[in-house]
């Protein structure tokens, strides 16, 4: 059986890396967040990661953060969680700025996301163009600054149930600060050391690039004379371009500018609690973040139909700035009602996402072209308003019931670009319409071939959208210690949304000590998510490379008349069906948990394949508005994925110090069982989701992933090493169901040293990827255009800037 065959392989071979101070609550015993109560998962307020019925890591950021040269959330998940994978993007469009996150090989809208417990707003970005999780629009972490977080807790385990919508793949609960008095500050700069893997097969502008700085500021103070306290997180980063292209005296690439993306961050967030009277608790966690990203796109040469020679007569890399404003404020009060401890709140939340294109041109506007457009932008609001009351009754050992409302309202729009962003002119100067006489369109006198319209990077929206809906949810959890030894929990929730009916979900687990050292648990559950407003009324007319050939392409929104005329239904929830089951062993120096899953998922939403002028059923629809290709967010595909979670920790008193080995892995297998088409289009299941498609569904992970962090501290001195292995991942070129891309295993190593001058002032020396680790090189097909991102590789797992060195300061009064 493969899934014991992989289990015996976490043993044997895996190594994985959680920092070994990011205390993963289920493998540290005797460590200060082992007996910590979490509050993910269980609203019981006496459960610890200890006895918890599903797998919670318990991960203390600041810790993770001095050890690291990770600046973002995302990325310092990624080498900190198991089953937590989130790509570094580029070329990607609006993705570049983002780098969206899975959990468990899952889409990244299937784990839901909290911020001290309340329902955190995603991000108002659909993923597209060659990025993971296409099709799908999830949270963006990054929008929370690293220094305003205390600790992360992430939930291993399906929680619709408890939690609602998008909790299928798992819960990330974000805790922030709450220190109440002093300052502390954190300074990072990082660099990286430029060398090309290969022969000289990739070349960068500068030998020394990426220069990262970021500088955080945290600030705690009492409010008052009763308990009440202020906490404030003020982050500056600014990150340089690194570029890595294929080296011009070997190839022909497609792309001059493939690499990380240059971006500037400032964040603001807040932690405030006031007691008001007796057992009346008023809280805020206000919150800002500014981030704008540059990026760029493909290549087009001087000679493309895209170019004017006349103002680039060298071809033009075109540039995405993106500004992301991000704002959240949640508000509530605490208090007691019969014993009932109650949380009544609001939690607001809203993402606004806007293009400039920078260095382009409107190839059919000629010499007359502005060289950079105001290409428009979307946002998302959600605001929830809702309670929970929790009581814990003497029954038997102890039952827990908590029961609770929410009411969420959300709001998608898409902001119209300038005119010239998105329209194609005629050589007269009016905008192309279905009544133009072909004979009247600009072409390149070259080639002779018709020149596209928009601005050339990313095209702007063409319209104006503006969509809301409502949901009502209710919901019921209890746990009940049946003995000493056992404890068994059950939830069931009820949602109705506005827009598509209601769904009902359920919940059991269990857990049960055979020894106060070792432990058996389990859970079934049924989950759900709801489409998102973004998936549901998204469109965007786009250009993309296919074999070096530019085309237009039409996203069509899900209540377009398009996606009516070929049969594309409107879009349902998905569902679930997740089970698990592990054990837990703590002693006083050796710690592990291993937690095997499963996950059923009916109707995914995708993005189908693309179906073209020369397709049967909508070519003749297509050719009349001028469209090449077009493409649909539809319900098309089950899944099912199995896996195993495995975390061992060792702790040794070594002469004058204390080492601490984390061994921990993941394993994961995605299978898509069913592909389901409209009634007009089947038997073009391989159009409706393509094996090219499909392969980059299953690579949203890689099968295996296996970390190593060993730490050792002795008196003021403190080293980290840490190594992970990301195994093979496999994409499909353009040329067919065979023509694969395999980006071949990886082992990144990480080694830092740090030093506490004094209590106050401690100074970090470091080196990520030290052995300068890059993805397989695509030597073969790079000059043909055939990779997904344009350059010598793709964006994998692993990331693509090789080697960085870092130094960070740490101070605090």
């Amino acid at each position: 059986m493969k899934l014991k065959t992989a289990g015996v392989a976490f043993f044997l071979g895996g190594i994985t890396l959680i920092s070994a101070q990011t205390k993963s609550g289920d493998t540290i015993s005797h460590d200060k967040l082992i007996d910590e109560v979490i509050v993910t998962g269980s609203r019981n307020k006496n459960r610890t990661v200890v006895n918890s019925p599903v797998p919670v890591d318990v991960i203390d950021i600041k810790e993770v953060s001095k050890n690291t040269g990770q600046v973002d959330l995302n990325q310092l998940l990624q080498f900190s969680a198991p089953s937590f994978n989130s790509n570094k993007q580029s070329g990607s469009d609006g993705s570049d700025a983002v780098d969206p996150a899975t959990l468990r090989g899952l889409g990244p809208d299937q784990t839901l996301v909290l911020l001290n417990g309340k329902r955190y707003h995603q991000s108002s970005l659909v993923n597209l163009f060659g990025t993971k999780g296409r099709g799908n629009s999830g949270t963006d972490m990054n929008t929370i600054p690293i220094a305003a977080i205390k600790r992360i807790e992430v939930l291993r385990d399906g929680a619709s149930a408890q939690y609602g919508s998008d909790a299928i793949a798992g819960v990330i609960n974000v805790i922030l600060n709450d220190r109440n008095k002093g300052f502390e500050g954190d300074a990072f700069y990082g660099a990286n050391l430029f060398k090309s893997p290969g022969n000289n097969d990739v070349v960068s502008d500068k030998s020394v690039d990426g220069n990262t700085f970021d500088f955080s500021g945290n600030y705690g103070t009492n409010i008052g004379s009763k308990g009440g306290f202020g906490n404030f997180t003020v982050e500056y980063i600014d990150k340089q371009y690194a570029f890595r292209n294929a080296n011009p005296d070997k190839y022909d690439a497609p792309r001059k500018r493939f690499g990380d993306a240059a971006s500037k961050n400032f964040y603001f967030f807040g932690n405030i609690e006031i007691p008001i009277a007796n057992s009346l608790n008023f809280y805020s966690h206000p919150g800002f973040s500014y981030r704008n990203t540059k990026a760029y796109a493909w290549t087009r040469s001087a000679d493309s139909d895209g170019n004017i020679p006349e103002i680039y007569p060298d071809g033009f890399n075109p540039i995405e700035n993106t500004k992301i404003n991000d704002f959240t404020f949640d508000n509530g009060l605490k208090f007691k009602v019969a014993d009932w401890d109650v949380d009544f709140f609001n939690a607001f939340g809203n993402n606004n996402f806007r293009y400039q294109i920078e260095n382009t041109l409107n190839a059919t506007l000629g010499t007359k072209s502005k060289t950079s457009f105001d290409a428009g932008g979307h946002a998302l609001l959600q605001n929830t308003t809702g309670f929970n009351a929790v009581k814990k009754f003497n029954v038997l050992e102890g039952l827990n019931i908590a029961f609770g409302s929410e009411f969420r309202f959300e709001e998608f729009n898409i902001y119209k670009g300038e005119e010239g962003s998105y329209a194609m002119y005629d050589i007269n100067g009016n905008v192309v319409n279905e009544n133009t006489d072909p004979s009247l369109y600009v072409t390149n006198p070259i080639s002779g071939e018709i020149r596209p319209g928009g601005s050339q990077g990313f095209p702007g929206y063409s319209q104006e959208v503006n969509k809301n809906r409502n949901n009502i949810a209710g919901y019921v959890d209890t746990e009940l210690d049946v003995t000493k030894n056992w404890m068994v929990s059950a939830a069931a929730r009820f949602e109705n949304y506005s827009d598509f009916g209601s769904t009902l979900n359920g919940k059991f687990s269990t857990r049960y000590a055979i020894t106060p050292q070792f432990a058996l648990r389990g859970s079934v559950s049924t989950g759900f998510r709801a489409p998102s407003l973004v998936q549901k009324y998204y469109s965007l007319q786009f250009t993309n490379f296919i074999a070096q050939q530019l085309v237009t392409i039409q996203l069509a929104s899900n209540d377009s008349d398009l996606a009516k005329a070929v049969g594309i239904p409107q879009l349902k929830q998905e569902t679930s069906l997740n089970g698990s089951a592990g054990f837990t062993f703590n002693s006083s120096k050796f710690t592990a948990t291993v937690d095997g899953y499963y996950v059923k998922v009916k109707d995914r939403i995708v993005l189908t394949g693309y179906f073209g002028q020369d397709d049967d059923a909508i070519g003749s629809i297509l050719a009349a508005n001028h469209i090449d290709q077009a493409q649909f967010f539809t319900n098309a595909i089950d899944t099912e994925t199995r896996g195993v979670d495995v975390i061992i920790t060792y702790r040794e008193n070594i002469g004058a110090g204390s080492l601490v080995a984390t061994l921990a892995g993941n394993y994961n297998n995605m299978d898509i069982t069913a592909v389901h088409t409209s009634g007009k289009l089947v038997g073009k299941e391989e159009v409706y989701l393509s094996p090219r498609e499909r392969a980059f569904i299953l690579s949203s992970a890689p099968r295996t992933k296996f970390n190593l962090n060993l730490n050792y501290a002795v008196k003021k001195f403190n080293a980290n090493l840490q190594m992970v292995r990301f195994d093979k991942v496999t994409y499909l070129g353009y040329e067919g169901p065979d023509d694969f891309q395999n980006y071949d295993a990886r082992i990144t190593t990480d080694l830092s040293f740090g030093y506490h001058f004094t209590p106050k002032f401690s100074l970090t020396l470091g080196g990520k990827n030290i052995f300068n680790e890059y993805p397989t090189l695509q030597t073969t097909q790079v000059s043909a255009g055939n990779t997904e991102s344009g350059g010598i590789f793709d964006p994998v797992q692993m990331g693509f800037a090789g080697r960085q060195v870092f130094a960070r300061v740490n101070f605090n009064f």
